[in-house]
C-alpha cells in the first residue's frame, strides 16, 4: 500500500500481524535495503502488535524525489504515516539509517514514541567526507562496484560463510537501488548529527549493536547510551 507525504512523496507500507492491536511497532531499515529487512521480526511480532514497515523515501517502492534528504524530512514521513493509519504513538525500531530517523522522530515527535529500539546505528557518523567518496563511486562505477565492502559492513565472515541465500537477498536488494536516491541518502548520513538532541529522549530505549560491527561501532552505541541516559 502507499500513502503521500506532506510534500506528495508516496511512501510505500505494509501493516502486518495484530492490525487492530494499541500495541504498535515501527520498523525503519538500513540504507539500501527496503520492508523486507525486517520480516524475520515481523514474523516474530505477529500475534502480538500492530506492526508498520515501510520503504524510506528513495528507497524500495517508495518514490524517489531529488535531494536533498535529511533525517528530519524521513522523520517527517514516518509521522506522515502515522496520520494516515490513524497511529497516535508507537514503538519506533531502526536499525543504521533507519536508527538515525528513529532518533530524528524522537526528538521531533517526542509525544508520538513510547520506546525506542537502536540497532547497529549512531547519533552522529561524524564523516561527511567518506560519504561523499561512497555516493561518488556508486555515481561512477555503479552499485556493484560496492557488493564486496557492504557484505563486510552487514555480516561477519562466519554469517556469510553459513548464509549465503540471505547474503544474496540483501546483495539482490542493494543492486536494485536507483543511484541519485543512494547517493542522496548518503550524504544524509554524512550530515545527520542528533547529538544534541539525545538528552530530551524520555522514553525507553534499547541499544544494540554486534561486537564485530565496523560502520556503527561499539563505542558509537556507547555515545548514544550515555547521550540519552
Amino acid at each position: 500500500m502507499f500513502a503521500a507525504t506532506r510534500d506528495g512523496t508516496k511512501i510505500f507500507y505494509e501493516l502486518s500481524g495484530q492490525t487492530d492491536s494499541t500495541r504498535r511497532v515501527a520498523l525503519l531499515h538500513s540504507l539500501a535495503m527496503d520492508h523486507t529487512f525486517w520480516a524475520p521480526i515481523v514474523e516474530r511480532l505477529k500475534g502480538e502488535a500492530a506492526i508498520l514497515t515501510i520503504d524510506c523515501r528513495g528507497h524500495g517502492k517508495s518514490d524517489k524525489p531529488a535531494g536533498p534528504y535529511t533525517v528530519e524530512l524521513c522523520a517527517g514521513d514516518l509521522a506522515d504515516m502515522f496520520d494516515h493509519l490513524g497511529w497516535d504513538k508507537a514503538v519506533v525500531a531502526g536499525a543504521s539509517m533507519g536508527g538515525c530517523v528513529t532518533l530524528a522522530f524522537a526528538t521531533r515527535y517526542p509525544a508520538r514514541v513510547t520506546g525506542l529500539g537502536l540497532f547497529d546505528t549512531t547519533a552522529c557518523y561524524g564523516a561527511p567526507a567518506p560519504w561523499e567518496e561512497r555516493a561518488q563511486k556508486a555515481l561512477s562505477e555503479g552499485l556493484a562496484s560496492l557488493t564486496n565492502f557492504q557484505q563486510t559492513r552487514w555480516f561477519s565472515d562466519a554469517f556469510r560463510a553459513a548464509n549465503p541465500g540471505v547474503v544474496q537477498a540483501a546483495l539482490d536488494v542493494f543492486l536494485a537501488n536507483e543511484l541519485p536516491a543512494y547517493a542522496e541518502t548518503c550524504r544524509m548520513l554524512g550530515a545527520a548529527d542528533l547529538r544534541a538532541a539525545l538528552p530530551s529522549i524520555k522514553v525507553p530505549a534499547r541499544i544494540i549493536v554486534g561486537s564485530e560491527d565496523y560502520a556503527t561501532p561499539v563505542e558509537m552505541a556507547k555515545t548514544m547510551h550515555e547521550g540519552v541516559s
